[in-house]
């Protein structure tokens, strides 16, 4: 079964593609690795994702945060390549994570992103990857994810 199925199957709904804030683009190709610009969290409402996580947002808020990230990161690879089916492997995640002082549980945080990636992608889901807290993201986002994908 593709990617594409497979997100219908899970009863999956992606957004429209998020678009630049700033001067630079959301993907750029690179032979058949797809570089994905940090992509942040925004609610079906259209509202993004606020706040420091550890203090705003309870762990189990920050997880959801990181998972609504994935359909965006979705979304952006099936806007550039026109199907998921073409992607071949999810390479790396970065995911940064909005922090309160004190918290340090950003790989659970980030487990929303690679969750969903695993149960769209299955094996060709998993991947490297770094999760860091940080002290401040752009806009107050919960998180900021990016990604490098292998595709055909």
């Amino acid at each position: 079964m593709g990617a594409d199925q497979r997100v219908t199957e899970l009863g999956l709904e992606l957004p429209e593609a998020q678009q630049p804030v700033a001067n630079y683009v959301t993907a750029v190709q690179a032979g058949e690795l797809l570089f994905l610009s940090g992509h942040g969290p925004v609610r079906a409402d259209g509202t993004p994702v606020l706040g420091k996580v550890g203090g705003d947002l309870d762990l189990a808020a920050g997880v959801e945060a990181a998972r609504l990230t994935g359909l965006f990161l979705l979304a952006t690879m099936r806007a550039e390549l026109g199907s998921l089916d073409r992607v071949a492997r999810i390479v790396k995640l970065l995911g940064m994570v909005n922090c309160a002082p004190g918290f340090n549980d950003t790989p659970t945080v980030v487990n929303g992103c690679s969750d969903l990636l695993v149960d769209v992608f299955g094996d060709a889901g998993r991947h490297a990857r770094s999760a860091i807290g940080v002290a401040e993201l752009p806009f107050d986002l919960a998180i900021e994810i990016e990604a490098v994908v292998q595709v055909t």
